[in-house]
């Protein structure tokens, strides 16, 4: 496994992964209100955790003076940092990614916490009341401890006004967390609601369900190279099928595929976002294709989130020949070939209790988004970036939003200078400066550029880096470098 540091999300099955609100915005209508039904319950509704208790956590080195409050809140751990002198009058929520499905609850850090002190901010962050994939609940909780931000001040001696603004950034399933707070349908449909100025979802979940699909699609287009192919759904034996997939496909399990194998490498890459800089390494990495196997062979209600499949492979296209760019015989003979996962139709409705149980990213959104994404991530692969461009492009929000990729393969693998200079073009924009530089995400031709991701990647290491800088300067060493 690599050294990277794993935001885990377990989106199909979420057994044995590692580690992994809101502004009225954009300008279409926000779905009608749903018809009231009996509102069924799920396995994530019988689940109990506990959450860890701090007295306190440590100062950040070398960084201003704070006040550092922890506590509970509606079942959620939480902590809160604020500058002792020269607060900006501003809050910053964070949403960490997915911490498992084991029974204690735990916070999280922002990476960019230097800057945010630095400059002035508060921050915050819910350890969620929940573990699992329960992006609904890292809503709600998020968003209920800024609102009690006030209250929670005065409870610990410090009297301070209202945030004056409040903006949000996240992580892996986190992102997702950040994306569909400062969505329209989320605003509306939350209990509790929060006005956000400002997002970064990073390394993020910003397809939401597309995601799943795309686990999905993997696990059907391995199995049918692997001559194993689907026959029905769920598959029931996939655990005791899949080191036969595994001995078919790889020579070297998960580092180095065979010829067949190098089929399915060419089938992820255009599922994961199309010929890139660093797919190559991120295809050999052992971190991804071991969060990937982890990730295959569930049942579509995502461990329990949903009661029904919501998975759909119908709209997916697989590319296993490698010797063209358009859809070959090959191709079309496989794709005729593939079994088609169809969702059922409501499993992921809307509630008449709030939000839905996976709640959407429909980029209905009217704040500034600065989004980052590392190239050679194939757990949330880039392709997320590329859903959610579309989305905002057919909503006319895209004036909203600024994406910009990095040159890495691990999962969330960004430095905190990566991360600190979206967060700062965010603020600058929403401050009212210029729509800040991005990068192109869906042009095929941008995208196969060797030197495409250089203008934003920052290989400056620090403390606060979620890679050791030693460690990450070994894999840079052998990584393509820009010019």
């Amino acid at each position: 496994m690599t050294s990277h540091r794993t935001f885990a999300l377990g989106p199909v099955s979420l057994a044995a992964l590692t580690l992994l609100a809101a502004c009225g915005g954009g300008d279409s209508a926000i779905a009608p209100a749903p018809v009231a039904q009996p509102e069924e319950t799920r396995p994530q509704d019988a689940r109990t955790f506990t959450p860890v208790v701090e007295t306190t956590f440590a100062a950040l080195a070398g960084a201003p003076a704070t006040d550092r409050w922890t506590g509970v809140l509606n079942g959620a751990a939480y902590r809160i940092e604020v500058p002792t002198t020269g607060w900006n009058g501003k809050l910053v929520m964070w949403a960490h990614g997915y911490a498992g499905t084991g029974p204690n609850l735990t916070v999280g850090t922002p990476i960019m916490r230097r800057y945010l002190l630095a400059n002035g901010y508060a921050w915050a962050a819910s350890s969620y009341s929940k573990n699992y994939y329960d992006v609904k609940v890292g809503v709600e909780d998020t968003n209920a401890l800024a609102l009690k931000f006030a209250s929670i001040a005065a409870a610990n001696g410090r009297v301070l006004a209202t945030p004056s603004k409040i903006f949000i950034t996240g992580v892996s399933m986190g992102g997702h967390i950040t994306a569909a707070a400062i969505d329209a349908e989320a605003t509306a449909t939350a209990v509790n609601k929060v006005k956000y100025s400002g997002a970064v979802p990073m390394c993020g979940v910003l397809g939401d369900n597309e995601l799943f699909n795309y686990f999905a699609g993997y696990q059907v287009a391995a199995q049918q190279l692997a001559g194993l192919p689907m026959a029905s759904f769920p598959v029931t034996d996939f655990a005791a099928i899949a080191p036969a997939v595994q001995a078919t496909l790889w020579s070297t399990f998960p580092t180095v595929s065979n010829a067949q194998g190098d089929k399915l490498k060419n089938v992820v890459m255009n599922l994961s976002g199309g010929a890139r800089p660093f797919y190559a390494e991120g295809w050999a990495n052992a971190g991804n294709q071991g969060n990937i196997w982890a990730s295959l062979g569930g049942d579509g209600t995502i461990s329990g989130i949903l009661t029904k499949n919501i998975l759909d492979t119908r709209g997916l296209s697989y590319k296993i020949d490698a010797s063209s760019t358009s859809t070959t015989a090959l191709d079309t003979a496989f794709n005729n070939a593939a079994f088609k996962i169809a969702p059922v139709a409501d499993a992921n409705r809307l509630r008449t209790d709030g939000m839905r149980w996976i709640p959407l990213t429909s980029a209905d959104i009217g704040i500034p988004v600065v989004s980052i994404h590392t190239l050679g991530d194939l757990f949330v692969p880039f392709k997320m970036e590329q859903v959610y461009y579309d989305r905002a492009k057919a909503k006319g929000t895209d004036k909203w939003l600024v994406q910009r990729a990095i040159r890495d393969v691990g999962h969330c693998a960004f430095t905190a200078a990566e991360a600190t200079a979206a967060f700062d073009a965010m603020i600058q924009w929403e401050a009212g400066g210029p729509k800040p530089a991005g990068d192109d995400v869906k042009t095929a031709a941008t995208l196969a550029s060797p030197t495409y991701g250089c203008t934003f990647t920052n290989n400056t290491p620090s403390a606060e880096d979620y890679t050791p800088p030693a460690t990450r300067a070994a894999f840079q060493a052998n990584y393509p470098a820009c010019p």
